[in-house]
């Protein structure tokens, strides 16, 4: 009865708190409803047994990306005048987009309620829930099945932060570099000066 108490309650928030995240007027609120709608996610990840996506959800969208989001938006300098311009011309548009977005959803549910074997699947996990956990299960498959894919994902991912970082790079005039040669070989003698200034006069870099 509690869990069924608790899901119905956690989904209340869920869908409420997506919709201010989107109706909210002030882009910091709407993070912070981000950050809650997360937050509730992980709570009914929990009660469904996927305590692993769980804190997954927690440690990356909401300790990274929701964050990251939040800064992002408090240092921008936004002109909410021309926001509410541009939102009453792509309503149109977006609106479309939700249509097909809902119509995905039900083609997916329905086809998930009427398969056959979607029974089976749910009784019998694999593997099988009362040998391992979730968090061990899923390490088991990712680091044994699918390794190669693994690895080969976090090196693409690497590659396109690294070619990130090389393209918004910009060398300006009066910037100076740091040059990771001569730090890693810089011994005491050029690394230190020993100085005595006087009162009053300080120390030029």
């Amino acid at each position: 009865m509690i869990q069924v108490f608790a899901f119905y309650a956690l989904s209340a928030i869920v869908i409420a708190s997506a919709f201010m995240v989107v109706a909210a007027k002030n882009p910091v609120h709407s993070v912070l409803f981000l950050i809650l709608t997360f937050f509730t996610s992980a709570g009914l990840f929990v009660l469904l047994g996927a305590e692993f996506l769980a804190m997954l959800l927690v440690v990356v969208y909401v300790g990274a990306v929701a964050v990251l989001f939040l800064f992002v938006v408090m240092m921008l300098d936004i002109d909410f005048t021309e926001m509410k311009k541009g939102f009453a011309t792509y309503l149109p548009f977006g609106g479309l987009i939700a249509l097909v977005l809902l119509a995905e959803f039900i083609i997916i549910g329905g086809s998930w309620v009427e398969a056959k074997d979607a029974g089976s699947v749910i009784a019998s996990p694999t593997p099988p829930m009362d040998v391992v956990s979730n968090a061990e299960a899923i390490g088991r498959i990712l680091y044994t099945d699918y390794i190669f894919f693994f690895q080969a994902a976090g090196i693409v991912l690497m590659i396109a932060m690294v070619g990130a970082i090389t393209l918004t790079l910009r060398h300006r005039p009066g910037v100076r570099r740091q040059v990771v040669a001569d730090q890693t070989a810089r011994t005491r003698e050029t690394g230190v000066a020993m100085t005595d200034p006087k009162p009053g006069e300080g120390v030029s870099l």
